[in-house]
């Protein structure tokens, strides 16, 4: 049995989790799940084909004291003589050019992809798992940590934040805060201004607002219970995530878990 608050941090009830919760935390399966669906992201990269082979630049062969290395034709302009169309030479191509035609995506068995999102969700209900991630959890003494559906219909920032405070994560809040530090140079140039550390994830079964007041916060997702995915419960591969969970939301989990499951039979 596990309590359940109101929107106000009082208990007002207690209810039994669902069996996905008894599921042994498998670190290494998590691992090889997380690899495999974060594959399905990356963008393809390669080359121009012929790219450093557009030249004059043919061999002299032997009998000059030179090496035997193509080079540039003609005289008199900068790049005559110049070894060219090969990869030992300067300006020359790419020895091994990345190819976008290239299989980059990791498939993996549809059993082993449900039982690594149902060991990552039976890890949110493990203080030990979610302190060793780096979470500030230490006036929280119930895990997982669940809301009445009234959370749902949550609309403005600072509502929630009084929520988070409440339940006695304002120490996670002030560690996101502390641990959010500017970058510089390319990656400030590509729109990732900011490394922000992982904070609360909020699961719920339909959307009243709640979403919209959990995007103000740096950090933290707001997810329906049926698009969760083991790329939400455990970033980088490590499980143990923060997670709140709304009454409505942890009832369905399980049914979740089966359409995942069929979800990967239509593919």
């Amino acid at each position: 049995m596990t309590k359940v608050f109101n929107v106000k941090g009082i208990k007002q009830q207690e209810i039994e989790l669902p069996s996905v919760f008894a599921v042994p935390t498998r670190l290494k399966l998590i691992h090889r799940v997380y690899i495999a669906s974060t594959s399905n992201k990356y963008q393809p990269n390669g080359t121009d084909p012929i790219a450093g082979e557009r030249t004059s630049a043919e061999s002299r062969g032997t009998g000059s004291g030179a090496a035997r290395i193509a080079r540039v034709k003609g005289t008199r302009h900068i790049t005559a003589g110049r070894g060219g169309g090969i990869a030992s030479v300067v300006g020359g191509r790419i020895s091994h050019p990345p190819k976008s035609e290239k299989n980059i995506k990791s498939r993996i068995n549809k059993k082993e992809k449900i039982l690594a999102t149902a060991s990552a969700i039976s890890t949110t209900s493990k203080k030990e798992l979610i302190i060793k991630r780096g979470h500030k959890v230490s006036k929280v003494e119930d895990f997982p940590i669940i809301i009445t559906n009234q959370i749902e219909k949550i609309k403005k920032a600072k509502n929630f934040r009084e929520l988070l405070k409440k339940i006695g994560l304002e120490e996670e809040l002030t560690r996101i805060k502390d641990g959010t530090k500017k970058r510089s140079g390319k990656s400030a140039l590509r729109n990732r201004k900011k490394k922000v550390p992982k904070g609360p994830l909020v699961v719920i079964e339909k959307d009243g607002g709640i979403k919209k007041a959990v995007s103000s916060f740096d950090g933290m997702d707001c997810v329906s219970v049926r698009d969760l995915s083991i790329i939400d419960l455990a970033p980088g591969s490590v499980p143990g995530r923060l997670t709140i969970w709304s009454e409505s939301a942890l009832k369905s989990i399980q049914q979740s878990i089966i359409d995942l499951g069929n979800k990967y039979d239509r593919k």
